[in-house]
């Protein structure tokens, strides 16, 4: 009994190790800081103001399918600013597009997916979230007309536009995001270390003019503070996560699961997308499980049944969907996970058709 569960242990602190040692210089730290500027210096109101029933949907659910790539928010984050856009008279559809891309592109899940999981299936999973938060929006809409006009309100009034950094130019910020950007490529690439020490160090010395001649203290100041929240928010989970999975692979190695998700087979995508929509996990542990647990990165898992449960996971779970019962109601609440799991089932099997 001692040697099983010391043996649980030492795979648990293996599991954290491994995935730390690998990816958390070159991927974590620059990927929270730049989420942490995005939320900084991309202010909530100047997105969520246009989800009015009246808005053009060109922009309404454009806004909504990229929403998390700006607000860097996790399923249980989202919904009470879900609750909030609803309550304020948002249409069904925007509303229900920001519910779905909040945590399913969330910026630090796609660099830890296209980082850990591989390139192909980050770029597949940011760009079915978009497609996929468009069309069940569209959907919803459609099936939920009614809601739009008992809404009465016609817009969201949300409180003021930001004001800190206006009066910069406009290359200013473009110039910073990508900058940060390309310290988190270059970082993460095969070059020769020597390369990638002296290019990370020369745009780690620009953006540092940029923040000292373009930026206020003020604005620095809250961009830390947004990095920080995102670290004790999430690196706890995803470390104390990746260790129960650990201990999970000691007791269920990932060979135990390949017979259900080892196919591109249509049941396999769609029991990805069903376990993905019960199972709770937390923003970037999904990496990790999907790698290690169901065995991916061994080869052992299929693509088609990983993307769907990558679609579906982050998105929707069992407690999710209880809270959300309460919001919209049990029709609307249906009507959503089923959406997601048949659109996410649909995703997994074109994807592993051509690239699983």
């Amino acid at each position: 009994m001692t040697d099983y569960i010391t043996g649980a242990l030492i795979s648990g602190l293996n599991a954290v190790i491994e995935y730390l040692a690998a990816h958390t210089v070159t991927c974590l730290v620059p990927a929270f800081f730049i989420a942490g500027a995005i939320a900084a210096f991309v202010k909530k109101d100047a997105i969520l103001k246009y989800f009015s029933p009246d808005a053009k949907k060109s922009v309404s659910y454009g806004i909504a399918s990229v929403s998390g790539i700006v607000l860097a928010v996790c399923s249980c984050t989202i919904l009470p600013m879900f609750a909030g856009i609803m309550k304020k008279g948002s249409g069904i559809g925007p509303a229900i597009a920001f519910l779905y891309a909040g945590p399913a592109i969330n910026i630090l899940a796609i660099i830890y997916t296209a980082t850990v999981l591989g390139v192909d299936i980050g770029i597949a999973r940011a760009v079915f979230a978009i497609v996929m938060a468009i069309a069940i929006g569209l959907i919803m809409a459609t099936l939920f007309r009614d809601h739009d006009k008992e809404a009465g309100v016609a817009a969201a009034q949300m409180a003021g536009m930001a004001t800190g950094g206006e009066e910069r130019p406009r290359w200013v910020n473009p110039a910073f995001f990508v900058m940060l950007v390309l310290v988190l490529i270059i970082g993460a690439s095969p070059l020769d270390i020597v390369l990638r020490l002296a290019a990370v160090y020369v745009l780690t010395l620009a953006i540092a003019v940029l923040l000292i001649y373009f930026f206020e203290r003020d604005e620095m100041t809250e961009w830390g503070y947004e990095v920080w929240d995102l670290v004790k928010k999430i690196f706890p989970i995803l470390v104390g996560g990746t260790f129960v999975v650990g201990v999970i692979a000691f007791f269920l190695p990932p060979e135990t699961f390949q017979p259900f998700f080892g196919t591109n087979s249509i049941g396999s995508v769609f029991l990805g997308a069903v376990v993905g929509a019960i199972l709770y996990m937390p923003t970037l542990l999904e990496v990790p499980i999907i790698g290690g647990t169901f065995g991916y990165t061994q080869g052992l898992m299929a693509g088609g049944p990983a993307l769907a449960l990558l679609l579906a996971g982050p998105t929707i779970s069992l407690p999710s969907i209880l809270v959300l019962t309460r919001i919209m109601g049990a029709k609307k609440t249906a009507a959503y996970v089923t959406l997601v799991i048949v659109f996410s089932t649909a995703a997994g099997v074109l994807y592993g058709a051509f690239f699983g």
